[in-house]
């Protein structure tokens, strides 16, 4: 794989790409006013807009949700990228070469590398395609037909035939003017005992796996005659393009419905998949030869913006495999911010099964009967004990209270803690209300990353909680930056983001405690420490944002960058800003002073006393600069 893009082949990247010409291949923008753009936010529903781009900074920003930043950011949102595959997307768009960094590799070699295998795979993918109308693949056309399949469906998904000869597809792409030695790197063939290479896949039923992106990566053949000896099912080896940990087939059709919904349906298997999308449940996907992992969590996660409101729903047979699996599951559920469901296919049929059985109604029923994934996990355990006996619903209990405390929601956690008393058949509400105080001990130790409290002895579980329980944090009333008490803050910030010359060089020397609100805190020190608004430049705005310390700061930049300042003439405003911020500390510093001469005058401290005439001295020089700036303006400053 190539190594690291060169920095200066990123920002060559995010000059040539206009982010207006972007944006507008996802939705309608129109004028603002002052120099920005808006439309309707891709990344949530909204009827009236508030996703604004500003094409001379380069910027978006949505102020319904807070998604913004750059051109490359607004790719990988939307397109859900990596930030090298947005770059190299927008690179490809641009006509520029990307240069890579990494150890002893040939980036050019390594990248043009993966250019070819891309191709290769593009080119064999059509090839499949035209073999399925051929009379050999009578069978292959048969077999589809049987699950319920017909010319669309097959045209829709890609579905293809690998004819039975040894070379078919070899000698095809050979014409295509690949090599041996790239067919077999691309794993679409095989070394021969020759030498020569062969067709890895021969006589089957051809599946193209896709990447997020769409582009073919691999394949999944699937065996139609009995001479056949290989497995049921073959997939494409591991190679420089696919990896199979990292692959959800049916990611590329089913993403933006997944992002759009919320919801992500896991199935088992290809033709799972195009049942569930023929029946209306196009946010299905499934794992290519391989369990539901952690590299498919993160796919997800990025596609459902980790938002507690999303939902992942498993779906599994009813056999006792079935439900192991579902249990596997289960270990995963809190690597996601979503919520997590199990749906059991009825009489151990799949999903393809069950549509041809009942109809596409029948899919969705199961996808809308789906039950959430702790009261599956909780039935699973309490089950296999015999609740008859004190000893049995103890030792359920005391099984079932982690995967309970494991719950993220409190008031859901309580409901289960309760539910789960009832399972056990030792319902009271003495024992929900000493099983939701258990519970919720267990939960508190756990985010503290303390040890288990002691499972018996309840005086002692009691006086744990209490230890283990972090210190709740003293808050005050919510901040609303957009409140007089934050606005001239906000407005100058804007200023010194949209319009540094206009408040330079006076903007730099204002202090940090010059900002009450703790995020314009932050964004004043960021500024300060990308060298100023008297040293801004061409690339003033990206190094505010990069310097800045987290992506909440990130945004909070970004926010204020695209947000139109309030006044439609900067050039006479920014003076008048400038001067408030200053007339606001200066006053807040009078009233702090006033406060400290009357304490000193409570105490008895003559009026002739050093602390007290330093105390007069800073008044009266406050005073004095107050009535400069209310007189001159900021001329006084």
């Amino acid at each position: 794989m190539a190594g690291r893009i060169r920095d200066e082949d990123v920002k060559a990247v995010r000059d040539a790409v206009p982010i207006d010409a972007v944006v507008s291949e996802y939705l309608q923008l129109r004028n603002a006013g002052g120099g920005n753009l808006k439309g309707l936010c891709p990344f949530h529903d909204e009827k009236s807009p508030s996703f604004q781009v500003s094409p001379s900074k380069g910027l978006f920003h949505c102020f319904g949700c807070g998604e913004g930043g750059d051109t490359l950011a607004f790719v990988m949102k939307v397109d859900h990228l990596s930030f090298t595959e947005a770059v190299e997307r927008l690179a490809g768009q641009a006509g520029i070469t990307l240069r890579y960094e990494e150890g002893s590799h040939v980036p050019g070699r390594q990248q043009g590398e993966r250019i070819r295998l891309v191709e290769a795979h593009r080119a064999a993918a059509q090839f499949y395609v035209e073999q399925l109308g051929g009379a050999e693949a009578e069978i292959g056309r048969v077999f589809l037909a049987r699950r319920g399949f017909d010319q669309a469906a097959a045209e829709h998904f890609g579905v293809g035939y690998a004819p039975a000869g040894w070379d078919h597809l070899v000698r095809y792409l050979r014409g295509k003017g690949f090599s041996d030695k790239e067919l077999i790197l691309a794993g679409l063939a095989s070394e021969s005992r020759r030498g020569g290479a062969i067709d890895r896949f021969r006589g089957r039923l051809i599946w193209p796996i896709r990447d997020i992106t769409g582009e073919v990566i691999g394949f999944g053949a699937r065996k139609l005659r009995d001479d056949d000896q290989g497995p049921k099912y073959l997939n494409t080896a591991e190679t420089p393009l696919y990896r199979k940990s990292q692959v959800l087939y049916g990611i590329d059709l089913a993403k933006k419905e997944i992002a759009r919904t919320g919801r992500a349906v896991v199935v088992e298997g290809y033709t799972d998949v195009m049942a569930c999308h023929l029946a209306g449940v196009t946010t299905a996907i499934a794992t290519c030869g391989t369990s539901f992992g952690g590299d498919h969590i993160k796919i997800l996660r990025r596609l459902l913006m980790d938002n507690s409101t999303a939902e992942v729903v498993f779906t599994f047979d009813g056999d006792e495999a079935g439900q192991k699996a579902a249990l596997r599951a289960f270990e995963d559920d809190q690597k996601f911010a979503a919520e997590t469901s199990i749906a059991i296919t009825p009489g151990g049929m799949d999903p393809c099964e069950l549509r041809l059985a009942e109809g596409d109604a029948a899919v969705q029923r199961l996808i809308d009967g789906r039950t959430p994934l702790f009261a599956f996990a909780l039935r699973s355990i309490v089950s296999r004990y015999n609740l008859d006996t004190d000893e049995g619903r103890v030792a359920a209990v005391d099984a079932a209270v982690p995967v309970v405390a494991a719950i993220k929601n409190q008031a859901l956690r309580d409901r289960y803690a309760i539910r789960l008393v009832g399972m056990a058949g030792i319902a009271s509400q003495a024992e929900e209300q000493s099983m939701i105080r258990r519970v919720r001990a267990m939960a508190r130790a756990r985010a503290a990353g303390a040890p288990a409290p002691p499972e018996r002895g309840r005086q002692d579980r009691s006086a744990y909680a209490q230890a283990a329980a972090p210190q709740a944090q003293q808050r005050g009333p919510r901040l609303d930056l957009r409140s007089p008490a934050h606005r001239v803050e906000r407005e100058l910030l804007k200023l010194a983001l949209q319009h540094p010359r206009l408040v330079a060089p006076a903007f730099d020397a204002y202090g940090e405690d010059e900002f009450t609100a703790p995020p314009y805190v932050a964004v004043r020190r960021a500024i300060a420490e990308a060298g100023g608004v008297e040293a801004a430049g061409e690339d003033y705005l990206a190094r505010v944002r990069d310097i800045a310390p987290d992506d909440t700061v990130r945004m909070m930049v970004t926010e204020l960058a695209v947000e139109p300042v309030m006044h439609k003439v900067p050039e006479i405003y920014a003076g008048e800003v400038l001067v408030r911020v200053r007339m606001n500390a200066v006053e807040r510093r009078v009233a702090q002073v006033l406060a400290a001469q009357a304490r000193l005058a409570a105490q008895g401290v003559p009026s002739g006393a050093a602390e007290m005439t330093s105390v007069q001295g800073e008044l009266w020089a406050l005073q004095q600069y107050g009535q400069r700036l209310r007189v001159q303006g900021a001329a006084g400053l």
